[in-house]
């Protein structure tokens, strides 16, 4: 009898911790939506952004302070994609796709608001009201303000 209770602890045991790894894991639904359910994992104060993962895919949206989508991209591999979601989605550039160009006057200094091990997302407010949002490989980002590594970070 007092096998099977520590049986019985030690399923439950392993139960309880694998519903700890799964909850760690990044949501896999809500891209799109303006406050999903998601941690929000912005490196400013000024942004939100969410990280999905579906099937090795990793999807980083960007919105606004008051919860518009400004964009959105999908990365695996070193290699990105614009999703169609956003007010600023033809704005968005990846080293495979470059965003439609727009005026750069009176255009902010870029922003990081999204940073890890495999990838920089930056934002770049327009004079327009626009956003352009630039995703691109950690390793290949080598300005300091803009890859967020500067210690001042703006």
């Amino acid at each position: 009898m007092h096998k099977l209770t520590r049986a019985a602890l030690g399923v439950c045991l392993g139960l309880s911790l694998s519903g700890l790894t799964v909850a760690a894991e990044p949501p896999a639904t809500g891209l799109g939506e303006a406050w999903p359910n998601a941690v929000d994992v912005s490196t400013s104060p000024h942004w939100h952004v969410y990280v999905f993962v579906l099937n090795g895919i990793q999807y980083i949206q960007v919105n606004d302070l008051n919860g518009h989508v400004i964009g959105a991209v999908g990365t695996a591999g070193g290699q990105f994609i614009t999703l169609p979601v956003g007010k600023s989605s033809q704005y968005v550039s990846t080293p495979q796709q470059r965003a439609t160009r727009i005026s750069s006057v009176g255009a902010a200094t870029p922003t990081t608001v999204y940073r890890d091990s495999s990838t920089v997302i930056t934002v770049t407010p327009q004079g327009n009201g626009m956003t352009n949002l630039n995703a691109s490989p950690a390793g290949t980002c080598t300005d300091p303000y803009s890859c967020g590594s500067f210690n001042g970070q703006r």
